[in-house]
């Protein structure tokens, strides 16, 4: 016997049945949940998924009770969704590997948060008000959490909704943090149905009523829009081009010009096929192409774009350096002369026919610990104590949001040549896309269409692809926009303004594929109001929270 075991208190074979009974409606909520979302087609689950977690926590007074059984249920969900981050292949970096398994374990402690307002509004505000306000507890959370240096707001809940296509139209008003408090408000009704069901048999015609409009009503407009909807601005031919090139090799193989004539290879082939721009996808060569070195593999590039009069979108890693250390950023790097200093971004770059100017843009998104150290600007050590083997764990932030403006030759009817046109592009590099708001700012600078260059071949064929492809769906929806990828072993592909995969590639298959893009110049209220909501939910939970704090005190100058 421990010397703790006098101070425990013993549970009864009742008490011991009630918690087996327990943790099964918490697994049964985590497992709904987490085959909810991509690629699993069973969206329709998430608007019940969240009942048996209610059951429970609305039985549960203490904080660390209620916490921990969150914990518990948003750890299955995790692991059903999340199950692929560390890459789990048989030539993985071992850092990729830890990273991924940690993740695992922390990434359900921030869903304490909502849990946590819901306890202090249940002990301190209004027991009956709680449960009400959850779903905008859950969606402080979600927005909170995209904004810290630990972000990762993968699993945002209304990403779940990918596949139902009439229902996700409404986002281009109330974008994915509405579709995620739609999700929690539906469980909400149904979890009061069936309780004054089961517990006070009576049939609770209200809360049957407003669930019945949460799913409807948003069914009626998605089917209006996706009848009624059409872009506004034509169309334009875009080749993809998917290399399928092995990610963990590539930053250490040399053949450097093999890698170009491949490219062009499959480039020429979109082109015969009526290509009007092309993209190719993230650092698709792994070389800082304009820093000087290689000046002749970028001159074979604008050679290509001059001969074949078609523009080429490429991610490639981009450095610039400073000589005169007193000219250099505040985050530029050393070289180990100590002399020079220099910044190194994940970019995007557009090549246009018949110029020497090349648009540049640098990922402002890094993911945490793969491209970014959480906290290194505040701690600088730890950017030598956690680094990725294949080299990307230290990219600069991007500085400012960038529409790239691509030239179209477009042959003109009864007229001798052609006439040029201008494409705006969004330029997102990978993990970027899953960022709504951050999405919305490209589009309402003028963006036509959405660019995603990615690479997803570390995970595998995954879950993890299928994902990342999915998310772009909802931002389709949300901006009424395009969304074109390119990825480097898949997937690549066009979804449509109505977040309708039109074409799409297998994932670790070499080749291109030729889209017609719809494009489209006009704002969703989404698009000119994305922070709405967020902002808006976030008021209501620190209202909530300040209400907390001044009863709780009020509670113990009273006693």
């Amino acid at each position: 016997m421990s010397c703790f075991d006098k101070y425990r208190i013993p549970k009864t074979p009742e008490r011991r049945k009630e918690i087996r009974k327990e943790l099964l409606l918490g697994l049964l909520s985590g497992v709904m949940v987490g085959l909810s979302y991509p690629p699993i087609p069973l969206p329709y689950l998430v608007f019940v998924a969240f009942v048996p977690y209610f059951i429970v926590i609305q039985k549960r007074e203490g904080l660390a009770e209620i916490n921990r059984f969150t914990y518990f249920t948003a750890f299955i969900f995790n692991l059903i969704t999340l199950y692929w981050v560390g890459g789990w292949l048989p030539n993985s970096d071992t850092f990729l590997m830890i990273a991924g398994t940690t993740l695992l374990f922390f990434n359900p402690i921030v869903f304490l948060i909502p849990s946590t307002l819901y306890y202090l509004t249940k002990k301190y505000v209004n027991k009956n008000l709680a449960l009400f306000l959850f779903p905008l507890f859950w969606v402080s959370f979600e927005f909170v959490y995209s904004l810290t240096d630990f972000k990762f707001p993968w699993l945002t809940l209304g990403n779940s909704l990918s596949y139902f296509t009439s229902y996700i139209q409404i986002a281009d008003i109330i974008g994915v943090y509405g579709l995620s408090i739609l999700i929690l408000f539906a469980n909400v009704f149904v979890y009061q149905f069936k309780n004054d069901l089961f517990s006070n048999k009576v049939i609770n015609k209200t809360a049957l009523a407003i669930f019945a409009v949460i799913i409807i009503a948003p069914i009626i407009y998605g089917n209006y829009k996706i009848v009624s909807f059409s872009p506004q601005d034509g169309n334009v031919k875009i080749g993809l081009i998917q290399p399928n090139i092995d990610p963990n090799e590539k930053w250490s193989d040399g053949n450097l010009n093999e890698k170009i004539d491949s490219y062009f290879s499959l480039s020429l082939k979109a082109i015969n096929e009526g290509s009007e721009i092309i993209i190719w996808p993230e650092t698709a060569l792994p070389v800082y192409l304009l820093a000087g070195g290689y000046s002749n593999e970028a001159n074979r590039i604008h050679k290509f774009v001059d001969t074949t009069n078609v523009a080429i979108l490429t991610g490639m890693p981009d450095a610039t350096y400073y000589y005169n250390v007193a000219e250099a950023p505040k985050d530029a790097k050393p070289l180990s002369d100590g002399e020079t200093m220099y910044t190194s971004y994940n970019s995007i770059l557009l090549f246009n026919p018949n110029s020497r100017d090349v648009q540049k843009y640098g990922k402002i998104k890094l993911v945490p610990f793969g491209e970014k150290v959480p906290l290194v600007d505040e701690l600088p050590f730890l950017g030598d104590w956690i680094k990725w083997n294949v080299g990307i764990s230290g990219w600069n932030t991007g500085r400012d949001t960038t529409v790239f403006k691509a030239n179209v030759k477009v042959k003109a009817e009864a007229k001798i040549g052609a006439e040029e046109k201008i494409i705006k592009i969004a330029g997102l590099v990978c993990i970027e896309s899953i960022y709504p708001i951050f999405t919305s700012i490209f589009v309402k600078k003028g963006a036509e269409l959405i660019a995603v260059v990615t690479n997803d071949s570390w995970y595998g064929d995954t879950s993890g692809p299928y994902q990342h492809k999915e998310i772009s769906v909802i931002r389709a929806a949300e901006n009424k926009r395009s969304v074109v990828r390119a990825a480097n072993g898949g997937i690549s592909c066009l979804i449509d303004p109505l977040g309708r995969t039109i074409s799409e590639t297998a994932m670790f298959t070499r080749g291109y594929l030729v889209v017609d893009v719809p494009l489209n110049s006009k704002l969703t209220f989404y698009t000119k109001h994305p922070w709405l909501i967020p902002i808006g939910a976030s008021g209501i939970s620190i209202v909530i929270v300040l209400l907390s704090v001044v009863r709780r005190i009020k509670r113990k100058d009273n006693d």
